[in-house]
């Protein structure tokens, strides 16, 4: 199918996918189940401002792809996985569903997951303390040289 005969909707979300990094395969699967548009991913790599296949692309396509992959690398919240409740939730049905079918040891991986996940240990905050909780100790102070005296040896 040309890329003329394709409907603007279509071509927009066709943009818009390529721009938050699904593949050609992907979009064009989701085109068709979406719109029910039977489409190559040749076709859809034409709409990639990234790719050779493009070079013909109209300014309005790249604008938008532009826009929308911005937007989608700014602002992470409107993916589900990556908030800690969505990501504790699915473990749960997972462990919960290990159980079920006998597989302790799957359960017992999902459990020590989830107990990671809650803990914060899939983040990069660090919080440094003493013995026991204690602050710090100060920084020791740096070591201080002393111009010796050349003792008349020039």
């Amino acid at each position: 199918m040309a890329k003329e005969r394709l409907a603007p909707e279509v071509q927009t979300y066709i943009v818009q996918a390529l721009a938050c990094f699904d593949s050609p395969k992907t979009v064009a699967d989701a085109v068709k189940a979406e719109f029910g548009v039977t489409i190559t991913r040749q076709l859809v790599e034409t709409y990639d401002p990234g790719k050779k296949a493009s070079n013909r692309l109209a300014e309005k396509w790249v604008t938008l792809h532009s826009e929308t992959r911005k937007a989608f690398l700014e602002d992470t919240s409107k993916i589900a996985i990556s908030h800690r409740a969505v990501r504790l939730r699915a473990l749960q049905r997972m462990a919960e569903r290990a159980e079920t079918m006998g597989n302790i040891a799957l359960a017992a991986q999902l459990f020590e997951q989830a107990a990671k996940e809650a803990g914060d240990s899939y983040t990069n905050r660090r919080e440094l303390t003493g013995k026991n909780g204690a602050p710090l100790p100060a920084a020791a102070p740096a070591v201080v040289l002393y111009q010796l005296p050349d003792n008349g040896r020039g």
